[in-house]
């Protein structure tokens, strides 16, 4: 692909990637002028209908959608550089300070169930990211995924909280980034932000060294992309070893006593602090976002995934069950959990190396953020959901830096001024949102094929989806209210079992993986669903109300300019496809 296009005369010219017009940002029809907008407004209800029933084609998005970056990105990773990806976009804050925060308040020693749990509901998923990413391989992720099996407006949704996700997930380690810096160097974790004390709690400690760590990974992330994994190689690896140094001193300093009582909040402490620290393990959907830029992603992306998340599930539970062994889980700093207990333990040399070691984490874990959410905007741009110029690859770097520029402003003002706290619930229950469509969408691909599933077996796997998903919300509602009675899962539970039964023994697969694909099913997908919808009902009702104000602006943004966008490409493509048959050419699916 190249960025070349003909002046009238029969002469190529060649467009610069440093471009600002109105036609890149916004070409569609709809936005050349006021009256222009006024009809597309006036058609809102017509044009919902159809966004809402169209659906993309796998080959679409990965030939004609694909190339409206105008260059291809360079294919340069394998499955090694893909399994340190796992450990480099995994293993940040989230272990090093959501552990502490979440055993001293929510779960105590228990936290290494919460581990265990949480890290079930990232395992489940991973089998359904991976079976996508090996059949679809584009940058878009879960976005391109959903958009192939469920229509426009749910990959909007989705991609909105893919945006929400990158942006306040980038803030939150960029922000605890800080803190371990600040511990690193005999310092409280908020000596070097600005507290000003006319703004809102939680959002009154200015942070301008959360914003200087953002630019610095960005910068690696626009220049190579084989530069940035070369980088992560490196510090991964230093990380690795000294996360093992500092299981094996924990447990050498460590106290069993220190686990009385285990289960001090009860089991509702395990699961609460369950949905909070799902935030570690997010990052290895990023992994899929880098299919284009992978050499053989039928056998690198399943042998990444797959490994890497094994061995990162069993290094968590081994460092959760490591802290709360070194000291009382009452005494925890939830700011520097790891290094101030060490230093409470006489162990100075250990707590640097733990800042060290969380602040190498965290310095990938952004680093490859700046790489997985730009090409999350990029798909999302070649869709026109967002506008065109950031989907633009550059013909040098070939690397998509208008989207990394984008996602990182954003980040930067999230940073600046969001607690941890508050940007850790948010992107806990926009991961397992996301998770869950995911999980519905693998069904939904296995059990529906346009133009060949009979209307009757349609209808059958619609009702089948509706009692996997209502039972476990029925479920996690149940376990909200917080009762001691067990009838309700003695209701929900069982309608669950039926639902996933039903739905295996009731209806044949339409379509089976070519490579690589998630087994057992429907009953994987099914069970990631349940788990994942139990995980957001253990979140607090704050959260909710943060997530549904955010949707609710995500839907307004849809219906003024993604809903307009969309339609108009898709119906512009049309008229092409049309043109094409008339003049015996052969045509593209249509998106």
């Amino acid at each position: 692909m190249g960025n070349n296009e003909d002046s009238g005369n029969g002469v190529a010219e060649t467009r610069s990637y440093w471009r600002w017009s109105k036609d890149d940002f916004i070409p569609e029809e709809s936005f050349q002028s006021w009256s222009s907008y006024g009809l597309a407004i006036s058609q809102t209800g017509h044009r919902f209908k159809d966004r809402l029933l169209a659906r993309s084609d796998e080959l679409a998005e990965v030939s004609e959608v694909r190339m409206r970056s105008e260059n291809d990105m360079k294919k340069c990773l394998n499955w090694w550089d893909l399994t340190w990806f796992g450990f480099g976009s995994v293993i940040g804050a989230g272990i090093f300070v959501l552990t502490g925060q979440e055993a001293r308040d929510h779960a105590g020693p228990a936290i290494v169930l919460s581990y265990v749990v949480s890290g079930l509901a990232a395992m489940l998923a991973v089998f359904c990211y991976t079976e996508f990413a090996v059949e679809i391989p584009v940058a878009g992720g879960s976005f391109a995924y959903l958009r192939v099996e469920l229509g426009d407006f749910v990959a909007f949704i989705a991609a909105a909280n893919l945006l929400l996700e990158s942006v306040i997930g980038g803030a939150a380690v960029a922000r605890a980034w800080t803190s371990y810096f600040a511990t690193l160097l005999n310092h409280q974790p908020n000596s070097f932000r600005l507290h000003v004390k006319s703004l809102a709690k939680d959002f009154n400690y200015l942070d301008p060294v959360a914003i200087a760590v953002l630019w610095i990974a960005a910068t690696i992330a626009m220049s190579s992309t084989r530069k940035a994994s070369l980088i992560n190689w490196f510090l991964t690896l230093i990380n690795t070893l000294g996360l093992i140094l500092v299981i094996v001193m924990s447990f050498w300093h460590g106290s069993t006593s220190n686990l009385h009582p285990f289960f001090p909040f009860g089991p509702s402490g395990v699961f609460r602090a369950a949905a909070i620290v799902f935030f570690a393990y997010g990052g290895f959907d990023r992994i899929a976002t880098m299919a284009e830029e992978t050499k053989n992603p039928s056998r690198d992306i399943p042998m990444g995934l797959l490994g890497s998340m094994s061995l990162i599930i069993v290094i968590y539970c081994l460092l959760a069950l490591s802290l709360v062994m070194m000291q009382s889980y009452t005494m925890i700093d939830p700011n520097a959990a790891y290094s101030l207990a060490f230093e409470k333990a006489g162990l100075h040399w250990v707590k640097i190396l733990v800042a060290l070691g969380a602040l190498k984490g965290m310095s990938t874990v952004l680093l490859l953020g700046s790489l997985g959410h730009a090409r999350y905007v990029t798909h999302i741009a070649r869709a026109h959901m967002l506008p065109p110029l950031f989907a633009l690859v550059h013909p040098k770097t070939r690397t998509p830096i208008y989207a990394t520029l984008l996602v990182t402003i954003l980040k930067s003002v999230f940073a600046f001024f969001s607690s941890l706290h508050v940007l850790a619930n948010l992107l806990s229950v926009s991961t397992l949102f996301i998770f869950v469509l995911m999980s519905i969408a693998l069904l939904v691909r296995r059990y529906y094929l346009r133009g060949s599933t009979p209307r009757a077996n349609l209808v059958k796997l619609a009702c089948f989806l509706l009692v996997i998903i209502g039972s476990s919300m029925g479920t996690a509602a149940y376990w909200a209210l917080g009762t001691k009675r067990w009838v309700g899962y003695t209701i929900t539970i069982p309608f669950w079992f039926m639902g996933t039964l039903g739905l295996s023994i009731s209806l044949p697969q339409q379509r089976l993986p070519k490579v690589w694909g998630v087994p057992l099913v429907p009953w994987l997908p099914s069970l990631s669903i349940a788990v994942n919808v139990f995980l957001m009902g253990s979140l607090d009702y704050l959260t909710f109300v943060r997530f549904g104000v955010c949707t609710l602006v995500m839907i307004v943004y849809y219906v003024l300019f993604g809903l307009h966008a969309t339609y108009d490409t898709a119906h512009q493509k049309r008229k092409l496809v049309t043109e094409n048959c008339r003049n015996g050419s052969v045509a593209l699916p249509l998106a």
